[in-house]
């Protein structure tokens, strides 16, 4: 089978993100220095996540007009690769605050709030394998999906902005990365890195979706 192009596209900016893109001078900027490296990583996972949990909301709506199962069956990948990479992308976050502010979960208000949205999100699992009609588990979690994401957008981006003690960059009185990142040099890694892990979202999600298909066919037999 061939592969789609943008697949392709996607293998070639992971590879100049993550090898020569790492070997490409920064600003040094007090107490980030190399760390400022995991812009790199944390906040492209947390794209593709969002990204990635719209489209899970999006198909979860049509599963709920149309009744179709495969609208679920890609809603719930959908959602499945976006945890994950939210899960990534809080990991990485810690262990930059673990240098950054002397710990890898402060009381902060941002943390605090996205680990508040990750549990809604992750009780999504939990709700999906509580009932064994197909029907009636893929409507009810599709309403909770609607739901979750709707708490999701203000817990981790409006909430956070409000709080005036945050440590977190472009919250409350402290201003965003991009302000000490005054020669842009970063820019040149860190909008490849967003696109190639939206991609490779898309890509895993893809494949899982495929899979669950597939299942669905022989259990169907």
């Amino acid at each position: 089978m061939k592969m789609a192009w943008w697949k392709y596209l996607c293998m070639l900016l992971l590879f100049y993100v993550y090898t020569g893109g790492l070997l490409l001078p920064i600003p040094h900027q007090p107490i980030l220095y190399e760390t400022a490296r995991n812009l790199y990583f944390h906040v492209p996972l947390w794209f593709a996540m969002i990204l990635l949990l719209v489209l899970s909301v999006w198909y979860a709506i049509k599963y709920l007009r149309k009744g179709e199962i495969d609208d679920d069956i890609q809603s719930v990948e959908l959602a499945n690769t976006g945890l994950i990479f939210g899960i990534l992308g809080f990991i990485t976050g810690a262990i930059w605050g673990n240098y950054t502010w002397g710990s890898p979960l402060p009381q902060d208000p941002k943390l605090l709030s996205t680990e508040i949205a990750m549990l809604i999100y992750l009780a999504y699992w939990v709700l999906r394998g509580s009932f064994r009609d197909e029907q009636q588990r893929a409507r009810i979690s599709a309403v909770y999906n609607i739901f979750a994401f709707a708490a999701f957008i203000p817990l981790t981006i409006i909430l956070p902005r409000l709080a005036s003690n945050s440590l977190h960059p472009g919250n409350g009185s402290n201003p965003g990365f991009k302000i000490y990142d005054s020669d842009h040099k970063m820019k040149l890694v860190f909008y490849p890195a967003v696109i190639g892990m939206i991609l490779l979202g898309y890509w895993i999600s893809s494949l899982r979706i495929r899979y669950r298909r597939l299942n669905e066919i022989v259990e169907n037999k």
